[in-house]
């Protein structure tokens, strides 16, 4: 333990050689019988290993700039897997973003002990609907997880995904922390040197399935705010100025898919909600490439201005995509039975 904390102190490099110098060594004391020993042994092993992955750097992921079928597509109905299912196909189809043996990262909200009704998290059914078309594309895995503020287990259980999406065949996990890059951009950002989940940016493919909720700090938490969720550390600092954060955010994931699950909308009383009376239906569902417009059309529905929330209008001052609705190629899909 004293070796690691000096490397803490000193921020030397740890090689792969010394964290398996750990490893084995815990493994010996275990055998030994030499049970504190072993569990420091082992803490020394986490802890080389998570000052070994703090040095990775990453410029985030290639910008694939995908063009679907159109700009944006809402659907809307009574369910939500056939109206998200409904809505990709209008957009190109998966195939247009998934290729045959690729590495898929599906990103909803897990982040609350809320089960769907209470529209905290992203519906299970929109996720299902997304891993069987992802898997129908090709995809080789399809990963899937959330840097929870509550209790991880009972907000992966209780929101419904876990099972819908191991049911399907996806992988659905609890991200481990230390298991990050440090996020680098080619512009001076606030994010610079953010520990970034390694998985959310190592994949083939990012879709982006956040639930439109009411958030007291932001207004409305959408898709750009869901990506807090891929980074590790003292996320409330991402709190200060927070516009400007979540679109440098968005830029370094590069999400290829924009989907929003608006079946049911936590108007008030967000980010955790929990009380049904804060909630309301507005049946829809809305795919996009681009963020901003995504997040733009997911305000408007919602009631507000899209410029009336900051990080829509920093994007927009930065050129990051566009709120711009009326001059968008959006098409509405009604889904709902005859």
């Amino acid at each position: 333990m004293d070796w690691v904390r000096r490397v803490a102190l000193n921020r030397e490099k740890v090689t792969r050689r010394n964290f398996l110098k750990f490893s084995f060594a815990g493994l010996a004391l275990i055998a030994a019988g030499n049970f504190i020993s072993a569990a420091r042994t082992a803490w020394g092993a986490v802890a080389a290993r998570a000052l070994f992955a703090q040095y990775a750097v990453s410029n985030g992921r290639p910008k694939k700039k995908i063009k679907g079928e159109h700009d944006l597509v809402c659907a809307k109905g009574e369910d939500p897997y056939t109206m998200t299912v409904k809505a990709v196909e209008a957009m190109g189809g998966m195939e247009r973003f998934v290729k045959k043996n690729g590495v898929v990262v599906i990103k909803p909200n897990i982040g609350w002990d809320r089960t769907p009704e209470q529209a905290a998290n992203t519906n299970p059914l929109v996720v299902a609907a997304l891993v069987d078309l992802c898997f129908k594309a090709g995809a080789k895995r399809v990963n899937i997880f959330d840097m929870s503020c509550n209790d991880a287990r009972r907000c992966y259980e209780n929101s419904g995904i876990e099972r819908a999406a191991k049911e399907r065949g996806a992988n659905v996990y609890f991200p481990d922390d230390w298991d990050v890059v440090k996020a680098k951009f080619k512009y001076a950002s606030q994010m610079e040197g953010w520990a970034v989940l390694r998985d959310a940016v190592e994949c083939d493919t990012f879709i982006n399935v956040p639930v439109l909720k009411h958030h007291g700090l932001t207004k409305l938490t959408i898709s750009m705010k869901n990506l807090m969720g891929v980074c590790t550390g003292n996320r409330g600092l991402i709190h200060q100025d927070i516009a400007a954060k979540i679109v440098d955010l968005t830029d370094f994931i590069s999400p290829d898919l924009t989907v929003i699950d608006a079946f049911r909308f936590l108007y008030r009383n967000g980010p955790t909600g929990g009380n049904l009376n804060d909630v309301k239906r507005l049946d829809s569902l809305i795919v996009a490439t681009d963020p901003t417009l995504a997040d733009a059309y997911a305000a408007q529905l919602a009631g507000l201005h899209p410029l009336s929330l900051e990080n829509i209008k920093v994007a927009v001052q930065r050129k990051f995509g566009s709120a711009d609705i009326d001059k968008a190629d959006i098409v509405v899909l009604n889904s709902r039975p005859a």
